[in-house]
């Protein structure tokens, strides 16, 4: 009894000491796979960091981590051909055959031109479904499918030959010749080799057995009347040009004379019909061979391509643009749109391209793009918003640029895009709501300063309103002092008002004169804006007369600050007296190296005004006595 239980508590424990292997394999397991997680969750567009996750899932062999791992991955690449086909497979070895069906078609949805993943999408269906009727209906309806989808790209030659294959398998040897018939019509990579397997499968078979019955009959009367000959009456003949020596009844099929010639030339007829066809199918493709040659990389990858490779695919659409069918062009720009998924200008031209053919496509594009490949570009997300716009689908604009608002954070050119979307939409609220929350949530001065102007602008052009603009300016130039642009546009909008208030443009003066924020130059600049502004619109002479003597001590202050600063620079000097003389000479001739023209100073705010009215003594001015100013 005491042996039974012992050995019992060793079961037990051995199955308690596996329990915790499980488990601290599994903890193991979470913890890698979450590491791997972290680091696309830290930046989706990391895609060695995708590789290596579903890597590691693929691995591991976890149905449910897998599922998770490839969504994700698949909702940032979705022309990833091959991790579609991995994905399937993986539903396969778990037995989930719906599930694999379910990715194939997702997978085909999101890149239906991919010749490989139709063809592994057939022989997945043919292994697991094969061999009844029904199977067979369904696959038929797939290679339609996938000849409808891909079956006019330049590269597909192995989709057409496994679906003339698989019909030669079934002995369907008409739908065969109809095949080739439709195939002979596309511009395609291996033409003359289709060409050439079709001339066998026609000398293969018997003609009756390889085309329609109508098809059959039109070519055998057309090929009897040719064979007819007034010579075949005179040599005893039948009228019906029979010669006497038929082969008995029942036998002509056997291989008789009559019938071997008159197939013969029943297979000529059949040739020589495609042969033109051939002819001019063979002229499109070498208009596009130089192009074809010139693709080297037709996958996607996240690497960018080089710049040889983007102009051939530009020069490429442009052409089959001008020359080629509706149904070509587009099947063009998808192949285009999987190797360049990641330029902005191919999927704008392609929208640009579908505006004069369907606007729900152009939709299509631009929702393609900008939710999938091109997340955080804000130029083609702004000409989408731009597109509903002008379709009058104003909630779909604002819609597209709040979340690019959202992704692309602190973009300026997308907040104004909003604000101009508002100001169009007649929401004068919602407009200043937005300049106030952009001007508050500005993270540096210069761009609190660049929406504060706007704004101005804005309340003062569009509302009417000065006061509220002087308000939003002043509470600028209080949190950026040392902005010159904010006083000047402060200045402007005193200028534009009407009437001119002379006290509030002086205040503006004033204060940036007196600020110890700015550079003697500037202040210099300022003071001549002012005794302009004086002699414009002044009503007090001896004010003007203040303003000049100020602006005279600015002038001194400024020469003198110079000479010292001079004088120092040449006392540390220890070159030749040669080289000082020629350092204190200044360009002018003069000793005196500080300029007497200030205009070389001024920005190029004030270059529309003419400068160097006030930068010389009053006995110097065109229009004034010396005794007009002491």
């Amino acid at each position: 009894m005491e042996v039974e239980t012992h050995k019992e508590d060793k079961v037990n424990e051995t199955k308690n000491n596996q329990d915790l292997k499980s488990d601290e394999g599994l903890r193991k397991t979470e913890t890698e796979l979450d590491k791997y997680w972290q680091a696309v969750r830290d930046n989706p567009t990391d895609f060695t960091g995708w590789t290596y996750l579903l890597q590691y899932v693929e691995q591991e062999d976890q149905i449910e981590a897998a599922r998770e791992a490839y969504d994700a991955f698949f909702s940032h690449y979705p022309y990833c051909y091959g991790y579609w086909k991995k994905y399937a497979d993986m539903e396969k070895r778990h037995s989930n055959l719906e599930k694999s069906i379910e990715v194939f078609e997702r997978g085909l949805k999101a890149i239906p031109l991919s010749v490989d993943l139709w063809l592994h999408y057939m022989n997945f269906y043919t292994s697991e479904y094969g061999g009844t009727e029904q199977a067979l209906a369904d696959i038929r309806r797939l290679y339609e499918r996938a000849i409808a989808a891909a079956g006019t790209d330049f590269r597909s030659d192995k989709l057409w030959d496994s679906y003339i294959t698989w019909e030669g398998e079934q002995e369907n040897l008409v739908k065969v010749t109809g095949l080739y018939d439709r195939l002979l019509n596309i511009p395609i990579q291996l033409y003359s080799h289709h060409f050439d397997t079709f001339k066998r499968h026609v000398f293969k078979h018997h003609p009756k057995e390889i085309l329609t019955l109508d098809e059959f009959l039109k070519l055998r009367k057309e090929v009897v009347k040719k064979s007819k000959s007034p010579s075949t009456v005179e040599d005893g003949g039948d009228e019906d040009g029979s010669s006497g020596e038929d082969v008995p009844p029942g036998m002509e099929t056997e291989g008789g004379v009559c019938d071997s010639e008159e197939v013969k030339l029943l297979r000529e007829k059949i040739i020589e019909t495609r042969e033109v066809v051939f002819k001019q199918n063979e002229e499109e493709i070498s208009k596009r061979w130089a192009f074809e040659e010139g693709i080297k990389r037709p996958y996607f990858h996240v690497k960018p391509l080089e710049r040889s490779q983007l102009k051939n695919w530009r020069d490429y659409l442009d052409f089959e643009i001008q020359n080629g069918t509706h149904e070509r062009v587009v099947v063009l720009f998808e192949r285009c749109m999987i190797a360049c998924a990641l330029y902005e200008d191919f999927w704008l031209k392609y929208a640009k391209y579908m505006e004069d053919h369907s606007l729900e496509a152009v939709r299509n594009v631009y929702k393609r793009a900008c939710t999938i490949h091109l997340q955080k570009k804000p130029y083609i997300h702004m000409a989408w918003a731009a597109f509903e716009e002008r379709q009058g689908k104003y909630d779909a604009a604002w819609e597209i640029l709040a979340n690019l608002d959202k992704t692309v954070k602190d973009c300026v050119m997308v907040a104004m895009r909003r604000i101009s979307l508002e100001r169009r939409m007649g929401n004068p609220t919602d407009t200043e709501n937005l300049f106030q929350e952009y001007v508050e949530n500005s993270k540096d001065n210069h761009t609190r300063a660049f929406f504060s102007l706007k704004f101005a602008r804005y309340l003062f052009k569009i509302m009417g309103n000065p006061e509220k603009a002087r308000q939003v300016l002043n509470v600028a130039i209080d949190k950026d002092p040392k902005n010159e642009r904010l006083y000047i546009q402060l200045l402007d909008l005193e200028y534009q008002c009407q009437p001119v208030s002379v006290l509030r443009a002086l205040e503006v003066f004033n204060r940036m004169i007196n600020s110890e924020n700015f550079s003697p130059q500037t202040k210099i600049k300022m003071s001549q804006r002012r005794l302009e502004f004086l002699e414009d619109f002044g009503t007090n002479i001896m004010e003007l007369k203040d303003c000049y003597d100020e602006h005279q001590k600015l002038i001194k202050d400024y020469h003198s600050e110079r000479k010292r600063k001079n004088a120092e620079t040449s006392s540390t000097e220890s070159g030749p007296t040669e080289k000082r003389r020629k350092s204190d000479v200044s360009h002018n001739g003069s000793g005196d190296s500080t300029p007497t023209d200030h205009s070389s100073s001024y920005s190029a705010y004030w270059s529309q005004y003419p400068s160097g009215t006030y930068n010389y003594p009053p006995q110097h001015w065109p229009h004034y006595s010396s005794s007009y100013y002491p």
